[in-house]
């Protein structure tokens, strides 16, 4: 240990602090904490690394003795004066920060005229001695525990566990305390015995499953779970610890780790900090290893007592030859009636049937010769006339080699199953004659784990499907079912294991690909508890009935499907938009029965101007292109606006005139809605990146304001009042107050919801507008604003108050680039370039900058949703999507290409026609 890597160690966890400060008279020392002291013992200076991790002191006007530095049980090694401690070794405490003493030792020599006190940090050391006779008792306390565990009988196991796992607690106050051991058949992690104190809380009971959430712990060093930073936490232990603090000690053998010792509501850094890694593996190792011993003692010895009772119940028996000798197991010489364990091979044969003793002979001897496994069903010699054979299974095997050579085996008492099967045999014999020339395809399925399998088919399923039954397993019989009937037929296996019986119709692929009706009735057997067995059931061809029935029902469920059941409107109306007809959807939407709705005007629940641009979209029908999709806008019975995507199919007469329509529409009132929130909500947030332009805006009217009104207070003090300057200034101040106002207008037209149908307008309207939102803050930082003329006249449809949060998004977005390069390049000059173009059908709105343009590999994402360069926290990435589908929703195009100096984007859209202009 050194002073060094002990500071290190301190300094991990306490932040450094201001010490006490004097004038340097010691310089800087390398280590340890250095002390400055009169002839009275009064600090005068303080140095060294250790001084900041003492406790702070308030400020003084004079020298404080030692004693004012110490803790109150380190006085007695300071009293006097310092040169009564010349000679001695000091250990002093010192409060330290965050309540944590410094435990020092040093001397004191002479210095100048005062003395000099030199301390370094004993802390490791003392830590060390109480780490050591702790450590002792630990190595003892385990010794005991493994002494009482190996030494007491199986039935006092669990209580001397109980015993040994209280003195644990009580030696080290741990509140809850438990051993977990390994599952062997379900593989997970259970209590196999806790103890708690009186006054703690339950956290485990006995036999508690905690499932596997210790798996994740499978290190060799204890694991805690205490909040500590620095120490292992994993959020699967919450499982077995709840919300409490928790301690988790491992076990390993040469299987990995099959123990844990678990510590619950325990703290071990705050109570037991002397103990280390190694202290606790031993404790788990003293409780844990001769306990798994006892328990895999404990389980051979139950395990013998079971396979014994077992042999008894069964009537079996081992059996082991040894040269031409054969010894049996003493239950079994019991059962056949023997009078001895062991006797001559020969004799033991005498006992099986004459039909069966010679080839267990013959099989007794490959085994003996050859190792040849020996697996054999044979009857019991009997001589009483009539009575049932005795069927035993004999099978035996080799094991070991040389001089540990062995011949075993067991015998099992089969007689109530061979007879079974016997008999089965001779009723399966009448049955195939019975059913052998029956019509129907009659067959069983066998029930296996929840499933049925398929067991046997009569003949006639080979005339009938060209079947066999190895082609009918229960996969590939689910998979020559029709594909529209398959969920018929497993609905039909469900039934039938639920209710018993079951008849139901599917198709079933025959081997020539065509598919048959089939009725199927079954019933379901069951054994004398009540258990499923077998289901016996029959098919019947009722191809032709079937498919007469399906084309009415079909050419029914059509005609209901496309119409009455369809989620969509459907109708017919005349060109004068009197409805002829319409189904159930859109009568709900109308609000009224569908028997309504015949002589509605479907037009009355638009505006002039929807019905206007409907009306002239059917004049546009013609027998050539008889559909026409559109959106209309349509304002429903007691609800706000609704959007529907309206497709028209008109039909004509023999001379081409319109006589009726057929239509089919759907709603898009949720998409149109969630596409203005994103509009509106991409606005709000672009008013607020503009808040620190806008504030600007303002805050410029109200400096100048202010300078004009502390002018003329300036002139009224001095008695210089002349009307023209107060004019002139009165003026200036109402200019500015209209500037400011017309900002803050135009902030609040500017931040409300678009109009719900598009309008006219003049695209320099918006040009304006943005100008008068962002110019004086562009400038303001710096970027030159190049705008053409924007007096141009060009009418478009669509919303004034979105084009401009498009050119807003444009200019911002531009602006931030600029800055980001500026901020790189002090002489980098940035502007911004807005100018218009138009032709005969579309006016191109375009803004440029200089900011280098975009990475080409980015230009094909720019406009994707939440796509953006900027860094996190910085931007939402929705602008450029929603700026894109504002100009496609007016009709244009957003686009972007990179200039020679930077990005240029394009807002294209279409002029308003001679038509849209008029009406």
């Amino acid at each position: 240990m050194t002073t060094g890597d002990n500071l290190f160690g301190r300094l991990l966890k306490r932040s450094p602090t201001a010490a006490h400060d004097l004038p340097d008279r010691l310089g800087v020392p390398p280590t340890g904490l250095h002390l400055y002291l009169d002839g009275n013992g009064d600090v005068l200076q303080i140095a060294g690394p250790l001084r900041h991790l003492l406790a702070q002191h308030k400020p003084h006007d004079r020298p404080l003795p030692l004693s004012a530095y110490v803790l109150p049980h380190s006085l007695l090694s300071i009293e006097g004066q310092p040169r009564d401690w010349q000679g001695q070794l000091l250990d002093l405490d010192f409060p330290g920060l965050n309540d944590q003493p410094l435990h020092l030792r040093g001397w004191v020599q002479v210095l100048g005229d005062g003395w000099l006190l030199q301390m370094l940090d004993i802390a490791d050391l003392l830590l060390e001695r109480q780490q050591s006779r702790h450590r002792d008792a630990c190595q003892t306390l385990a010794a005991q525990i493994s002494d009482h565990l190996r030494t007491c009988s199986l039935t006092r196991l669990s209580t001397v566990l109980g015993e040994q796992l209280q003195a644990i607690a009580q030696r080290w106050h741990i509140p809850c305390l438990a051993v977990a051991l390994l599952d062997e058949q379900t593989q997970g992690w259970q209590i196999h015995q806790q103890f708690r104190g009186h006054d703690a809380p339950e956290l485990w009971v006995d036999g508690q499953r905690l499932g596997t959430p210790l798996d994740s712990l499978n290190g060799s060093a204890p694991q805690r779970l205490d909040g500590q930073q620095g120490q292992y936490e994993h959020s699967r232990l919450q499982a077995t610890f709840g919300n409490a603090n928790g301690f988790a000690v491992p076990y390993s053998n040469d299987h990995g780790v099959v123990a844990w010792l678990l510590c619950g509501f325990y703290s071990v850094d705050a109570v037991a900090p002397w103990l280390t890694d190694r202290d606790w593996l031993t404790l788990a190792g003293a409780l844990a290893g001769p306990l798994l011993s006892r328990l895999r003692e404990q389980r051979h010895q139950q395990s013998m007592e079971r396979l014994e009772s077992l042999q008894n119940l069964l009537g079996t028996g081992w059996w082991e030859i040894n040269h031409e000798a054969i010894s049996v197991a003493p239950s079994l010489a019991t059962t056949l009636g023997l009078s001895e364990c062991t006797l001559p091979v020969e004799d033991w044969l005498m006992f099986f049937h004459p039909a069966d003793r010679d080839e267990l002979r013959s099989r007794l001897r490959a085994l003996q010769l050859q190792g040849e496994a020996l697996t054999l069903s044979v009857r019991l010699h009997r001589a009483e006339a009539g009575q049932a054979p005795a069927w035993y299974r004999i099978q035996g095997q080799v094991s070991g080699t040389g001089e540990h050579r062995r011949l075993t085996g067991f015998m099992l008492d089969i007689s109530d199953i061979q007879n079974q099967q016997q008999r089965a045999a001779a009723a399966h014999a009448r049955l195939d004659n019975l059913i052998a020339s029956s019509p129907a395809v009659i067959y069983v399925q066998r029930y296996e784990e929840g499933a049925l399998i398929p067991a046997f088919f009569s003949a006639s399923l080979q005339p009938l499907l060209g079947w066999t039954l190895a082609d009918c397993d229960a996969a590939a019989l689910g998979e020559r079912v029709h594909p529209d009937d398959r969920e018929v037929y497993f609905q039909r296996s469900r039934q039938l294991l639920r209710e018993g019986s079951v008849r139901t119709r599917y198709r079933l692929r025959d081997s020539r690909g065509e598919y048959h009706w089939l009725l199927d009735e079954a019933k379901l057997l069951r054994n004398d508890l009540g258990l499923p067995v077998e289901a016996v059931g029959l098919w019947l061809d009722v191809t032709d009935a079937t498919l007469a029935a399906e084309q009415v029902r079909q050419s029914e469920e059509r005609y209901r499907i496309l119409v009455e059941d369809s989620p969509a409107m459907i109708c017919r109306y005349r060109p004068d938009l009197t409805l002829t007809f319409g189904n159930r959807p859109l009568a709900t939407y109308l609000e009224c029965a569908p028997e309504q709705l015949p002589g509605i005007d479907l037009g009355g629940w638009m505006s002039e101007e929807q019905r206007a641009a409907f009306l002239q979209r059917l004049t546009q029908l013609t027998p050539q292109h008889p559909v026409s999709t559109a959106e209309i806008s349509l304002q429903l019975p007691g609800r706000e606006h609704a959007w529907w995507v309206w497709s028209d199919r008109g039909v004509f007469d023999e001379r081409g005139q319109l006589v009726e329509v057929q239509a089919v529409g759907r709603d898009n009132t949720e998409v149109r809605r969630s596409q203005q929130q994103l509009t509106q909500s991409a606005k709000m947030a672009t008013l607020g990146e503009m808040a620190t332009g806008l504030a600007h805006e303002i805050n410029q009217p109200l400096n100048v304001m202010r300078m004009a009104i502390v002018n003329v207070l300036k002139r009224l003090g001095n008695g210089d009042v002349q009307v023209d300057y107060l004019t002139d200034k009165l003026h200036r101040i109402d200019a500015q107050v209209q500037r400011a106002a017309k900002v803050v207008d135009h902030m609040r037209v500017f931040g409300r919801r678009s109009e719900i149908e598009q309008q006219l307008f003049n695209p320099a309207q918006a040009i304006e507008g943005t100008l008068s939102l962002l110019a004086e803050g562009m400038r303001g930082k710096g970027v030159d604003l190049r705008i053409s003329e924007t007096g141009f006249e060009a009418q478009v449809r669509g919303y004034v108050d979105q084009l401009e949060q498009v050119l807003i998004n444009l200019m911002v977005n531009a602006r931030d680039a600029l800055l980001s390069k500026r901020e790189n390049d002090s002489a980098f000059k940035p502007w911004i370039s807005i100018y218009v173009e138009r032709d005969e059908e579309n006016v191109r709105l375009w803004v440029e900058d200089n900011g280098g343009g975009i990475d080409p590999r980015l230009l094909e994402r720019i406009f994707e949703p939440f796509f953006t360069t900027k860094p996190i926290g910085v931007g939402t990435g929705l602008g450029l999507s929603v700026s894109y589908g504002i100009i496609a929703n007016m009709g244009g195009e957003l686009s972007v290409r990179n200039s020679a100096q930077g990005a240029r984007f394009c807002i294209e859209l279409p002029l308003a026609t001679d038509d849209q202009i008029t009406r």
